[in-house]
């Protein structure tokens, strides 16, 4: 594999990795044509686990209640490799490993929150996001670390750009070099600005509507 190749593997990855901590997407979000019954029980217990957090951002969001901390969550999600091989085939190359499995700390502000929906516009730079993966390869599992503090840009109630900054990356020093390559491409184009853009007013819409009952005025 082409160290080019690896790149663009590895910031498919990332990125996914970054809307998971950013939007905190549903289980099945990597591979729409999936259903709820066909997940395994790890993945319908990782989905349960991260709905309260998704709740408490979409209340935040909606409510636009001053009342109440910042939203801190800790959330796991596991991509399966036929989810990341079709991810990263937009890119023309193929997913060479097993599943990823992340956990990424999530820390939003409530003033934020509130002000992304209701001012004209809003520039809000995120805390910084620690993210830890478990890469499943045959000749044993790689674990990744990376930070990032992400900047969006939100115009009368729709992210409309986002700078991800990526940060400090611990990897295996094959997989190091490739992401540092990334991640520097990256903050110097923001390739990724459009598809966390995207993301962001998913969730703000439809991931939100799905769990309205549980946010409504609360």
């Amino acid at each position: 594999m082409s160290n080019a190749a690896l790149r663009r593997i590895l910031l498919a990855c990332l990125g996914s990795a970054a809307v998971l901590s950013i939007t905190i997407p549903p289980a099945a979000a990597q591979a729409p044509a999936a259903k709820v019954e066909e997940l395994t029980p790890e993945e319908l217990k990782e989905r349960e686990g991260r709905k309260a957090c998704k709740v408490a951002i979409c209340a935040a969001f909606h409510n636009k209640k001053a009342e109440g901390g910042d939203v801190s969550c800790n959330v796991l999600k596991t991509w399966r490799k036929e989810q990341l091989t079709k991810l990263v085939s937009k890119g023309g190359v193929s997913w060479p490993w097993g599943r990823v499995k992340c956990v990424a700390d999530i820390k939003l502000k409530r003033e934020m929150l509130i002000k992304a929906l209701g001012d004209d516009k809003l520039e809000a730079t995120l805390d910084t996001h620690k993210v830890a993966c478990e890469v499943e390869q045959e000749k044993g599992n790689s674990d990744i670390k990376f930070e990032f503090t992400p900047k969006v840009t939100f115009e009368k109630g729709k992210a409309t750009k986002t700078v991800l900054h990526w940060g400090k990356i611990e990897a295996p020093t094959l997989v190091k070099g490739a992401m540092w390559t990334a991640t520097a491409t990256d903050n110097t184009f923001n390739v990724l600005q459009s598809t966390v853009v995207d993301d962001i007013n998913d969730f703000i819409g439809n991931k939100c509507m799905e769990v309205k009952d549980e946010w409504q005025g609360k």
